[in-house]
């Protein structure tokens, strides 16, 4: 069972990781959300938050293997997903893309739930 939650919580690493490609120009930014970054201000945000989600995905995919870091992973995560996945819902009318990532942002919750349930319930 353990392996299973190890798994899981290494998947809701990737989908948190992944957006960190972002980081390397503005372009892979509005291709990955459908937006057209249009300033180098928004370039600036937008590159920056890639990072961060680089952060949080690689912290959440080290708590898979070092349990002493899986309450701070769990937190991460789902702080991360969750946030995004609120405000989406909260300011609506985005585009597809956007609607793509916070399906797999539910997705990301439901492994890590399912992780944090057999970490601290099984």
């Amino acid at each position: 069972m353990r392996t299973f939650a190890t798994i899981l919580i290494c998947l809701a690493g990737v989908i948190n990781f992944l957006p960190a490609i972002g980081a390397l120009s503005g372009k892979r930014i509005g291709a990955l959300y459908g937006v057209t970054v249009e300033d180098s201000n928004s370039e600036i945000l937008l590159r920056h938050r890639a990072v961060l989600f680089g952060i949080v995905g690689a912290l959440i995919i080290a708590s898979a293997f070092d349990a002493s870091l899986r309450p701070a992973g769990y937190a991460a995560g789902f702080t991360a997903m969750l946030g995004f996945i609120l405000i989406a819902g909260l300011v609506g009318n985005y585009n597809a893309n956007l609607r793509r990532v916070a399906i797999v942002d539910i997705v990301g919750l439901a492994a890590l739930l399912g992780a944090a349930l057999i970490d601290y319930c099984a």
